[in-house]
């Protein structure tokens, strides 16, 4: 008996930042037959999504109104988001970035601006007009590591002292919405990821601890897995070499990471312990 043809899924709206991430979402959500139509916020998405998807559209990242519209005019009632979006553009280039009614309706509506705030009001205008978000982590499933050792290196006992000191703190700046990464040294904290994003925390806390720093990531304890989902990439080696740090740990089955296999390649290449922790 013939194969049946796959059912095609309908549209699908990627709402896209910068990285590799909504590459890997677009190819799996075509996979599962969608028509993906991709959105890339500016600034800071560029073009190399394009290739990826099967329609490819630019909106200015406070422009939500002009994003609905585009979204209903492509036929989207599902929608899902990708990729990051440096929250230090809240803060720079003015300018360049001015919200629309739409968006400024919803910013002048919350309590605070801390990330959960706003992502939940921007998913709630998203769904008074009719699209659904689906969270990132259905179109990334193979992207999330089981509880294990990535690479050949071990954590050493000193090493596990400071990850199991480390992961409390982080949950708890996760639970505050603070942020998701807390740099450790002899179990003394050198860093917690605010606004700068975990590469620049990586950095900072590292030099701070001059060498052989211990970075922990987790998911927030309540985290919404339509928004902010815990990434780990190529860069987050970058920072970690660039700055002397040794040890990575992250939450097992929370946490994506981007093309895993040249990730644990080049962790073994520079000597790194990775491990997907589990509590």
């Amino acid at each position: 008996m013939p194969l049946k043809a796959r059912r095609p899924a309908g549209n699908l709206g990627l709402i896209a930042g910068m990285g590799d991430l909504p590459k890997a979402v677009a190819s799996e959500a075509k996979r599962m037959g969608y028509h993906v139509v991709a959105v890339a916020l500016q600034p800071p998405a560029d073009e190399s999504l394009k290739p990826f998807a099967d329609d490819f559209h630019k909106v200015s990242i406070g422009r939500l109104g002009g994003l609905i519209a585009l979204l209903k005019k492509m036929s989207v009632t599902e929608a899902v988001m990708a990729g990051k979006v440096p929250k230090g553009l809240l803060y720079k280039n003015k300018k360049d970035i001015v919200p629309d009614l739409t968006m400024a309706k919803v910013l002048f509506s919350l309590k605070n601006r801390s990330d959960d705030t706003i992502m939940n009001g921007i998913v709630g205008e998203l769904e008074k007009n009719g699209i659904t978000l689906h969270k990132t982590t259905t179109f990334t499933k193979g992207l999330l590591c089981p509880e294990g050792l990535l690479t050949r290196k071990k954590p050493s006992k000193k090493e596990l002292q400071d990850i199991e000191y480390g992961w409390h703190i982080a949950k708890e700046m996760g639970r505050l919405d603070i942020g998701q990464t807390v740099v450790v040294k002899n179990m003394a904290v050198m860093a917690i990821e605010a606004i700068e994003g975990t590469d620049e925390a990586i950095k900072r806390g590292s030099e701070l601890a001059q060498k052989d720093a211990v970075v922990i990531k987790v998911s927030k304890p309540s985290q919404d897995m339509r928004f902010d989902v815990p990434v780990l990439g190529l860069d987050s080696l970058d920072s970690m070499k660039t700055s002397g740090a040794k040890v990575l740990a992250f939450e097992a089955g929370k946490c994506i990471i981007v093309d895993k296999e040249n990730f644990i390649k080049k962790a073994d290449k520079n000597g790194f312990v990775v491990v997907a922790v589990k509590k």
